[in-house]
């Protein structure tokens, strides 16, 4: 009996540069979530997965799937020897096309929030850009619904079929630790992000002007911005803010594991990564009451209603107060456990049946 012919599924990362930020953290979470179940998937029906990203990163879910190399000219024409029954594009600016001859087309929409930062004709520029991207696809994801009700709000008319999958979370209180340096054994706050103005670092900062007794650690990728904060850090003389770049997952698990709580007060998010991981070691954690957050932290976070130092000061003190109790810190862990990667890889490959069953 011959061996019947593969359906070859793509999945496509794009150009990606690092795993340090929320897209990064998404794509090898996700990715190695689907590379577990790949055998299976190859062994029951058939699937052949394909990981589309640049080739320094091959071979990194593993020798069970396959790999394909991005090039620029990919933005105008992908041409491959093989067929693919689907591919689903990772981001919404990938500009990468999909292969010639594919079939079926899915596209991950993590946020519109760079429609709320484009003034004048630019801005109907980008919603057109973007409807017809949508009406190109077979069907859209959105992590939360937040970004569902952006989608229908700003791309309106959309008869592309949107479907909610929220994102994971990674789960680090098993993980190695290793402490981050010159931080002693005083307690801190802990923040993490790529930093960007859009993630309120400005509100941190008057928190710490605020209570500069109190040590806060601003953490994650490095950005263009970072020169800012460091400026303005200078500037105000804030001696108990401490920045550091470029975590290790043994650093990350280490600074959640030892932070007093985890401030995230940030102005547009899609979804929110950090919180929910800090959420699995119990900190009390602090948001925004803006575009995701509510949906993500749910009744287990605390929120913001002003950036006024003061008032952030008075909702962390509360926050800090009510966190230690140990039956909330235990409710914390369960909320962040309901988001699960493998949960979510499921998600993805019951869209992906559903597809090919057309």
């Amino acid at each position: 009996m011959s061996e019947r012919e593969p359906i070859h599924i793509g999945l496509g990362l794009g150009r990606i540069r690092h795993w340090h930020d929320g897209l990064g953290e998404f794509s090898r979470q996700l990715g190695m979530a689907l590379a577990a179940q790949a055998p299976r998937l190859q062994a029951e029906r058939g699937w052949r997965l394909h990981f589309h990203l640049p080739r320094a990163f091959h071979g990194c879910f593993g020798d069970q799937v396959g790999y394909l190399a991005t090039h620029t000219t990919q933005r105008w024409l992908h041409a491959l020897p093989m067929r693919f029954a689907l591919w689903h594009t990772w981001h919404q600016h990938n500009r990468l096309k999909p292969p010639l001859g594919t079939r079926r087309r899915v596209e991950t929409i993590h946020d519109l929030n760079f429609l709320h930062n484009k003034q004048g004709p630019k801005i109907e520029r980008y919603r057109r850009i973007h409807r017809q991207r949508l009406q190109h696809l077979d069907a859209a994801v959105a992590i939360t619904h937040h970004v569902a009700a952006d989608i229908a709000r700003e791309l309106a008319p959309v008869s592309t079929p949107v479907e909610v999958i929220h994102n994971g979370s990674t789960d680090l209180t098993a993980h190695a630790q290793q402490a981050l340096p010159d931080l002693g054994g005083a307690p801190f706050l802990l923040h993490v992000s790529r930093m960007a103005p859009s993630k309120n670092i400005v509100a941190l900062l008057d928190l710490a002007a605020a209570w500069p007794e109190k040590r806060l650690v601003l953490a994650g990728a490095p950005s263009p911005y970072t020169d800012e904060v460091r400026r303005m850090v200078a500037e105000r003389g804030l001696h108990n803010v401490l920045i550091r770049h470029d975590l290790s997952e043994a650093q990350k698990a280490w600074a959640y594991a030892h932070c007093e709580g985890f401030l995230f007060p940030s102005l547009a998010e899609g979804f929110g990564l950090p919180p929910l991981e800090a959420m699995h070691f119990g900190k009390p954690v602090f948001l925004s009451r803006l575009t995701s957050l509510p949906e993500v932290g749910g009744d287990a976070a605390f929120y913001f209603d002003s950036f006024d130092g003061a008032a952030t000061r008075a909702v962390v003190e509360h926050g800090l107060a009510a966190g230690a109790d140990p039956a909330r810190q235990a409710a914390v862990a369960a909320h962040a456990r309901q988001f699960s990667w493998q949960r979510c890889a499921e998600r993805y490959v019951a869209l992906y049946t559903r597809l090919l069953e057309r």
